[in-house]
């Protein structure tokens, strides 16, 4: 994505992205306001099949508005090409393991708050919880054995189905709305695509999904949960010039978002609005990984616009 190209992207075509997109998602989610809502049936199916609308959205908007040339298209939206693939490589793996290391640093600040009571050494929490899962009769296996199992699974299902899951989120809010808004600063397009990032869950989160809260208060911790999270994964999106880095980031966020839920202590209960990573806990940890970026100049480090800068240079004889 160049400057250039950025700055011809109209306000009407990134309007009817959020507007389409949005629409999709409550479209998609209708038959669980019409039904019984996160218990029916094909719920998994349907928030699966929600986290692709942003996609369509792009597709539909690129195609029908045209806003980028046709040869620019898999460039603009950070597909393609993966050059310099060292940088590519290097901000993918970033992205699928940097997710796991805040989420573990927002349970320890969920703890240091007193938000969640952790057990570390038995998992009483979890084991209480793998017990009640399984047919009367059935002995449960030692808990520690389950989580580490669990833990080592995390960035093996980050790269794999959880990616290509987030890949149907990002190639809309990373892969188009963040540069398309880049136009408007660096600041502006990264606030503004966690914003509709998070308000693109309502449909759900109305429902009781992530936060157990059935009003505008489940929405409001999502909005700024995704705001936050949204910097980040802008961040390697733009620092990057390739929308992977931010897919990977994005499936492991997914993959590693219940840990909490594996250590905590038996009799005790915590608020996800507090403790989870798209809660109060998730925003102090992603602030503190913000301040290190802001500190070190990260958020100035955009090549592809660092290029188009260059280009648009007069040239210059060799002295």
């Amino acid at each position: 994505m160049s400057e250039s190209t950025a700055s011809r992207t109209p306000l009407i075509a990134i309007v009817s992205f959020v507007l389409l997109a949005c629409g999709l998602a409550w479209l998609v989610a209708l038959p669980l306001w019409l039904s019984d809502g996160l218990r029916h049936p094909l719920a998994g199916v349907l928030i699966s099949v929600m986290m692709f609308t942003p996609a369509v959205a792009a597709v539909l908007v690129i195609l029908l508005m045209r806003p980028v040339p046709k040869g620019e298209r898999l460039r603009f939206l950070g597909v393609w090409p993966l050059r310099p693939a060292k940088r590519v490589i290097g901000l993918s793996v970033l992205g699928l393991f940097g997710p796991l290391v805040v989420i573990a640093l927002s349970i320890a600040i969920a703890a240091a708050f007193g938000w969640v009571h952790l057990d570390l050494i038995g998992f009483s929490g979890f084991g209480e919880t793998l017990e009640a899962s399984l047919p009367e009769g059935v002995p449960a296996p030692p808990a520690g054995l389950v989580i580490v199992s669990q833990l080592i699974a995390m960035p093996i299902a980050a790269a794999t189905i959880n990616a290509v899951m987030a890949l149907g989120e990002e190639l809309g809010w990373r892969g188009f709305l963040v540069p398309a808004l880049r136009q408007y600063g660096t600041w502006p397009a990264l606030l503004i695509s966690g914003a509709v990032w998070g308000l693109w869950h309502a449909p759900v989160i109305l429902l009781g999904y992530n936060f157990a809260r059935t009003d505008a208060t489940g929405v409001a911790f999502m909005v700024g949960g995704c705001v936050v999270w949204g910097i980040l994964l802008g961040w390697l999106r733009l620092r990057s010039a390739s929308v992977w880095p931010a897919v990977f980031a994005h499936g492991a966020m997914n993959a590693a978002g219940a840990t909490i839920a594996l250590l905590y202590a038996a009799g005790t209960t915590f608020d996800m609005a507090l403790a989870g990573p798209l809660g109060v806990a998730g925003w102090i940890a992603c602030g503190l990984v913000i301040v290190v970026l802001l500190a070190t100049g990260q958020f100035r480090k955009q090549p592809e616009l660092d290029a188009a800068a260059r280009r648009a240079l007069p040239h210059r004889p060799p002295e």
